[in-house]
């Protein structure tokens, strides 16, 4: 007689990784969450949204790209989950929405119950710093399609924002100032081209230890990606914000041009600050500046465009909540015929170009 586990799925285990995940999901949670842990589908009381006079759900699909790889050779589960909710949720909070709550979803090829709640407790743990609720997920066990080690992660979140407070192209005027927000390190793109030349032939290694990072190359790769959501938040409640754009894949260029109208441009200034020594590392191995710039956020996780008499309140309030800003650039007109370092991801948009010289060459 042939059974489920003959075929390489074992209930058990996924029943044993439910029971250990329970207490960091349980810290996961917003008032609005109704029923327990377990059950067939989420639920999140909609009457919370009566207040609104026209409410925008705003959705965002994510995962954390081939960062999982380093997770796996590293043997360190517990923050990739913070990387998933960074890219979900702070591509939601963009808009102006508040991030309301997150679903994941983690395929593997053999369940291992601390491996999948570790994992689990990373993504609680990104939805607590994001303050959102974590309200549902599945584990799936694929043997044969995924090698018993192997896993990846997805995940999906809702937020909400009033109408009339959208954030976007259609808010931003020539004039307005460009503040960055450092970023964490390389975030959760990229990992690639950084994989390749980093741990590939003639790479350091992932336990190298660079004396430039402070740490290995393995620690360096696995750090958590920032989340902005509750920054963002406070800085739309406290400062007139026109825009915000989250530097991801397609790096700086190619993100800010999606937020500006087509008649718009943005010069980003590189004096103002100095990449990480992690981006320094990987352009030593051979990558050329123009690639380094369209592939990773080369020090800049998020971007506010907001109202010039704004900067320095912004600036200062971003400070006080401990994430390092600069004033990086403006918005202008856009010349005619003029082009940006990048598309804008999607193909509509405006033009930005990163123009100067940093302070340290990469």
């Amino acid at each position: 007689m042939v059974n489920y586990s003959d075929a390489g799925v074992d209930v058990e285990a996924g029943e044993r990784a439910v029971a250990l995940m329970r207490g960091a999901i349980a810290r996961a949670t917003r008032p609005e969450v109704v029923g327990g842990f377990g059950g067939f589908a989420g639920l999140f009381d909609a009457s919370a949204l009566k207040g609104y006079t026209r409410p925008l759900l705003a959705t965002s699909t994510d995962g954390v790209g081939t960062k999982v790889a380093v997770a796996q050779a590293m043997d360190i589960q517990d923050t990739i989950g913070i990387d998933l909710v960074a890219m979900v949720i702070d591509d939601i909070v963009v808009c102006g929405a508040e991030p309301l709550y997150m679903t994941d979803y983690i395929a593997t090829g053999r369940v291992v119950p601390e491996r999948v709640a570790a994992i689990v407790a990373g993504i609680a743990r990104g939805c607590e710093i994001a303050g959102c609720a974590l309200v549902g997920g599945e584990t799936a066990e694929h043997p044969g399609l995924l090698e018993p080690d192997e896993y990846d992660v997805a995940g999906a979140g809702t937020g909400v924002v009033e109408a009339d407070r959208l954030l976007g192209p259609d808010r931003v005027r020539s004039g307005d100032v460009v503040i960055a927000m450092a970023s964490s390190g390389l975030h959760s793109n990229g990992y690639s081209l950084a994989r390749r030349v980093l741990l590939g032939e003639g790479g350091p290694g992932l336990t190298a230890y660079i004396d430039a990072l402070g740490r290995t190359v393995g620690e360096e790769m696995l750090e958590p990606t920032r989340i902005y959501a509750r920054d963002c938040l406070d800085l739309i409640d406290n400062v007139d914000v026109h825009a915000f754009s989250h530097i991801t894949g397609g790096g700086i260029a190619a993100n800010l041009a999606r937020v500006l109208p087509a008649h718009l441009a943005i010069d980003v200034d590189r004096s103002t600050w100095v990449p990480l020594p992690v981006f320094d590392l990987i352009a030593s191995h051979g990558v050329e500046r123009a690639e380094m710039e369209r592939t990773f956020n080369m020090g800049m996780g998020m971007v506010a465009i907001v109202d010039a008499t704004s900067a320095g309140t912004a600036i200062a309030r971003l400070h006080e909540r401990g994430v390092t800003s600069w004033l990086c650039g403006g918005v202008r007109e856009r010349r005619d015929g003029e082009m940006g370092d990048a598309e804008a991801k999607g193909g509509a948009g405006g033009a930005a170009l990163v123009v100067g010289e940093h302070a340290t060459q990469i």
